[in-house]
């Protein structure tokens, strides 16, 4: 029953907000990529040969060609929120939260890679949910080369307008700074982060052992 609930969650995320959710990903999206001829696109940063080699002959950190991947962390994908109800029981589910969009934006300079990054996502009211306002808790986090170099949560303030049953939310983060050599291995991720599902190195190192 609750695979039939979650499913129909997904639908609605598709379906239901597909005119709010392209304007918030709009709005959102010429926030993140209305780089300005001082702000290229690292996306489309290139070198000719002779700035490589120049970089190289002095020493410099080498330009990143492409922008790292933002991914969701896994687990962090969904929340749900039984209130006082029995967990699982769809019937007592009062709202959940999921992913519509992640996207990032980035821009190199003087060995930095300069990341903004944002999410769109969507509360759906469940069967037991009168909620008028929901707070959601987000992580963003970003890993070189195995180690955490930046991670902050973020509670989002989502309104929900009766008789509507569910409302979006966006959000960005900007001048995040990674520093780049050369050849490092960059992920960005993003997860709801409510306190209680073990964070993803946690995971990880659980899975290994």
């Amino acid at each position: 029953m609750m695979d039939i609930r979650i499913a129909g969650f997904a639908r609605g995320l598709r379906f239901m907000g597909a005119g709010g959710l392209a304007v918030a990903l709009s709005a959102c999206s010429m926030n993140m990529f209305g780089g300005g001829p001082d702000s290229p696109s690292l996306t489309n940063a290139s070198a000719s040969p002779a700035q490589i080699a120049a970089g190289q002959a002095s020493a410099m950190p080498a330009l990143a060609t492409s922008c790292p991947p933002i991914k969701i962390m896994p687990g962090a994908d969904a929340l749900f929120f039984y209130g006082n109800g029995k967990a699982g029981d769809p019937e007592s589910l009062h709202y959940q939260v999921g992913f519509e969009k992640q996207t990032r934006n980035c821009v190199v300079s003087n060995g930095l890679i300069t990341v903004k990054m944002g999410v769109v996502g969507r509360v759906l009211l469940g069967p037991a949910g009168k909620e008028t306002s929901v707070k959601v808790p987000l992580r963003f986090s970003v890993d070189r080369d195995g180690s955490t170099i930046f991670s902050d949560k973020y509670t989002i303030p989502v309104e929900i307008t009766p008789p509507a049953q569910s409302a979006d939310f966006v959000k960005v983060v900007d001048n995040v700074a990674i520093p780049y050599i050369g050849g490092e291995d960059i992920t960005i991720w993003v997860g709801f982060d409510d306190g209680k599902t073990p964070s993803r190195r946690t995971r990880q190192a659980n899975s290994a052992g």
